[in-house]
């Protein structure tokens, strides 16, 4: 008999470490990644600083779920990413930091990055960062 290494883990498609429908931890909105990806965007946006979430320039930081997509939110088994558009009203590291402590009880142990995808000022204007001649 050949080993062909550990199991995936409970809800793992084999060999892509990614859940699928159905698995999960109880997120406080139900089971299943499906509700985890939504409550994790949820707390996301709403620490100081977040704009929005974003799926990236490529689309690719997002969670499919069947008939729609959370953008902005990417969970696996081993990491849980998060992109989004920041404000001007805090140092990045810090908006950053809350993100990631607002969602930790959610990633469980896996790792979160927060990825700043895009900024957004909607104060300042053109003439405020440009100097003329």
């Amino acid at each position: 008999m050949t080993d062909t290494g550990p199991a995936p883990r409970s809800g793992a498609s084999p060999g892509t470490g990614t859940r699928q429908a159905g698995s999960g931890a109880d997120d406080g909105l139900g089971t299943g990644p499906e509700n985890e990806a939504l409550a994790i965007a949820e707390r996301a946006r709403s620490c100081d600083g977040v704009a929005a979430l974003s799926s990236g320039p490529f689309g690719t930081v997002a969670t499919y779920l069947p008939g729609r997509r959370v953008a902005g939110v990417s969970v696996n088994d081993r990491t849980v990413e998060i992109a989004i558009v920041a404000t001007m009203d805090r140092p990045l590291p810090e908006t950053a930091d809350e993100v990631r402590r607002a969602v930790s009880d959610l990633a469980g142990e896996r790792r979160v990055d927060v990825r700043i995808a895009d900024i957004r000022i909607d104060d300042i204007r053109v003439d405020d960062i440009v100097e003329g001649p």
